[in-house]
């Protein structure tokens, strides 16, 4: 099927190949032609045949552009003329006809005959009259369909249209075809071109712990500023769930969402958890964010539920994102230099563990240059009162008033120009009062000293003309950057195990950061007498005289020259890789090797090919060994197939495999189906819980191209929204 997008292009593409020279006359024109009759040049105005392209630039304004096969061109009034196959673009839309008169300068447009995209709209016809600096189109006898097809099936043929890109269009003695079949006939028909005010979304489907289900959500917009949507959800099993969702713009006030839900679970044993949730089940989200000036920002943010799993059971995607969301409040100013940063968290949910601080005021000094002098100066204090309550109370929580202080100097220097060392040191104060609750600890002062330095430089090597027929690449350039950083912090007068421990170290797959003030664990510091060494290696080549990076190697470890009890005298070997031998191959990698032993503690491979419009693979494996501080560790295996089988359907189909124990986690299958001025899919999902019963779903989803429900490529981002997941 030929779409209206191919054939501009394709126009587009047969006026620019035409051979070309350039003349410029005064102004703001650029023309190019290979017949230009400079003897019209009477008032202004140029004749030229054989392929013309002609642009217009005003000043501070958006450019424009017309190709065709011969034009009149009218320096002084704007006015162009242009005949045979005439193409023309401007302010972001895109217009062609047989003939077209465009003024470049008042940016009025008429046709005998034309065709032009309006999006989400597509629109034909003749007596074309328009005014792209008002943004309003009329036409005569046109055709206007949100079908984006050469013969669209569903449309509506009227005498008369006056369209407003965006907005509306309005028709007068309009006749709906479906087909070749007219549906009916108006006298006068006027829609609008942006999401309907009150609109329904349903996504049917069945999920074996839900049984049959009929997730609803009533769009509505009550103004500019003020739009939500009622959720009403029908579960068989589950029984009925309601919410209201607000979004309201207050203007210079700020935004306010408020997003909440309410189920009462008939069958809450279904949520697989050792202890049923109570059936009253439901969560409040509640945001406000302002901006008071462009360096004074404000937001408060609340999250309420009824249980630890209403999310996993009911809306998926947000629990994926986010297991356990916190609530606060947060005040920012920000300074050319400095930063003042004002924060309550308070807990909300008692069945999450969190670090409560009732408030906690921190003061930044950016990095900024001490005067005349060499050196750099950084500073961040902090004061507050915290408190660490546990899951469901399991243990009894304990507080603190905390005040900590931290500054360091830096001089940076570089040396014969290839050679950066960066010497720093700085202290730390940090204040506690005696600890409430359950850890009796006295009020405690602790003082750390810290100092360090790290080396680089950057090495590079070009070898222009080299050809790379594999890579479809020419040139290399080769980038080496070794760096060590030393970082060495003698023992503390007090130790973490005397102090309380609001922020502290967690178990992580990655390396953390070593020296201030990126290392923000405040009450887990310790000694350290380390070195970090990397080295990161990238192959930069040209793909089209384009630069391109076609191989990105880091890798780096610890050597712990002074290591505590609970370290190692090397940390492990971290690599992390970026391949991407051809524009449609890539490759990741992330590695995580234990030198002592000998075993890699992380892998995780990624690759992903895109060598056709009609298809795309990517596969994974993510290794993690087995650990008393990572867990069961895992060894899975992904994949992910988009097969495009022709204009009107297509298939995607993703795997999830847990080689350690031999268990398809997870497997979904997705069919696309193009409606012409819609589009669905039909998406069936297994997954194997492990504990409890295994979930199987089947859901269908549609949505009208002209005003589509989700982002591009979202249904690969977020596969739950093909089942009705919110």
């Amino acid at each position: 099927m030929n779409r209206f997008p191919t054939l501009f292009l394709a126009l587009l593409g047969w006026a620019l190949a035409s051979p070309l020279f350039a003349a410029n006359p005064e102004g703001p024109w650029t023309l190019k032609a290979p017949k230009v009759q400079a003897g019209f040049t009477d008032g202004g105005v140029i004749k030229a045949s054989g392929g013309v392209v002609v642009q217009y630039q005003e000043e501070n304004g958006q450019p424009a552009e017309m190709s065709a096969e011969s034009m009149s061109i009218n320096q002084g009034t704007g006015e162009v003329v242009a005949k045979g196959t005439v193409f023309l673009r401007g302010r972001g839309q895109t217009w062609i006809g047989d003939e077209l008169r465009y003024n470049f300068k008042t940016e009025d447009i008429g046709s005998a005959h034309f065709r032009t995209g309006l999006a989400p709209m597509f629109a034909g016809g003749s007596g074309l009259g328009a005014s792209l600096s008002n943004n309003v189109y009329s036409a005569t006898n046109a055709v206007i369909t949100a079908d984006d097809l050469n013969v669209p099936y569903y449309r509506v043929e009227a005498k008369e249209i006056t369209v407003i890109p965006g907005k509306e269009f309005r028709a007068k003695k309009a006749t709906v075809y479906v087909g070749n079949t007219p549906v009916f006939y108006l006298p006068s028909y006027r829609r609008s071109l942006e999401r309907h005010p009150n609109n329904w979304v349903v996504n049917p489907g069945y999920r074996s712990i839900w049984g049959p289900f009929l997730l609803m959500d009533y769009n509505w917009i009550a103004s500019s500023n003020l739009s939500g949507a009622m959720h009403l959800d029908l579960r068989q099993r589950r029984g009925i769930g309601v919410g209201p969702k607000v979004d309201w713009n207050l203007g210079r006030y700020g935004d306010v969402e408020l997003d909440s839900y309410y189920i009462h679970d008939e069958n809450p044993q279904l949520s697989s958890t050792t202890a049923p949730p109570d059936a009253n089940r439901q969560r409040v989200k509640f945001v406000y964010q302002v901006e008071i000036r462009t360096n004074f920002t404000a937001k408060v943010v609340g999250r309420y539920q009824s249980d630890p799993f209403i999310l996993r059971d009911f809306h998926e995607w947000e629990y994926r994102r986010n297991t356990q969301p916190s609530s606060y409040a947060e005040v920012e100013y920000l300074w050319d230099d400095y930063s003042l940063n004002v924060l309550a968290m308070p807990r909300v949910n008692d069945f999450f563990e969190r670090v409560e601080r009732l408030p906690e005021i921190r003061f930044t000094g950016l990095r900024q240059k001490l005067g005349e002098t060499p050196f750099y100066l950084e500073s961040e204090t902090s004061a507050g009162y915290l408190k660490h309550e546990f899951a469901n109370n399991a243990t009894a929580p304990f507080a603190a008033t905390r005040v900590d202080t931290y500054h360091q100097a830096i001089l940076p220097k570089t040396f014969n120009n290839w050679l950066s060392v960066t010497p720093r040191v700085g202290g730390r104060y940090t204040y506690y009062s005696e600890t409430e609750g359950a850890l009796a600890l006295n009020e405690a002062e602790r003082w750390v000293f810290n100092t360090g330095a790290e080396v680089s430089t950057k090495l590079t090597r070009t070898w222009e003309g080299t050809e790379l027929p594999l890579f479809k690449s020419r040139g290399i350039r080769h980038i080496i950057r070794p760096s060590v950083n030393y970082v060495y912090l003698p023992s503390p007068n007090k130790r973490p195990i005397d102090l309380p421990q609001f922020d502290t170290t967690i178990p992580t797959l990655r390396l953390l950061p070593m020296d201030y003030p990126d290392f923000n664990s405040i009450d887990a510091v310790d000694s350290e007498n380390t070195m970090r060494f990397g080295i990161r290696n990238s192959v930069q080549t040209k793909r089209e005289d384009e630069v391109s990076t076609l191989f990105n190697w880091n890798l780096f470890t610890d050597w712990r020259l002074r290591r505590r009890p609970d370290q190692d005298t090397f940390a492990d070997l971290f690599s992390d890789l970026d391949f991407q031998p051809r524009e449609w191959i890539g490759f990741t990698s992330e590695t995580r090797y234990d030198i002592d032993p000998g075993v890699f503690s992380l892998a995780d491979h990624r690759v992903v090919l895109t060598p056709y419009r009609d298809w795309n693979l990517s596969l994974g494996h993510r290794y993690v060994r087995r650990s008393p501080v990572l867990g069961v560790g895992h060894n899975l295996f992904l994949a992910n197939y988009y097969y495009r089988v022709n204009e009107n359907y297509a298939f995607n189909m993703r795997h999830t495999f847990e080689g350690r124990d031999g268990v398809m986690e997870e497997q979904s299958y997705s069919i696309y189906r193009d409606f012409r001025s819609w589009v669905g899919a039909l998406t069936f999902r297994f997954r194997d819980n492990r504990i409890g019963a295994n979930d199987f779903t089947v859901g269908f989803t549609f949505s009208s191209k002209a005003f589509p429900r989700f982002d591009l490529g979202a249904d690969q981002d977020r596969p739950e929204f093909l089942i009705g997941n919110r």
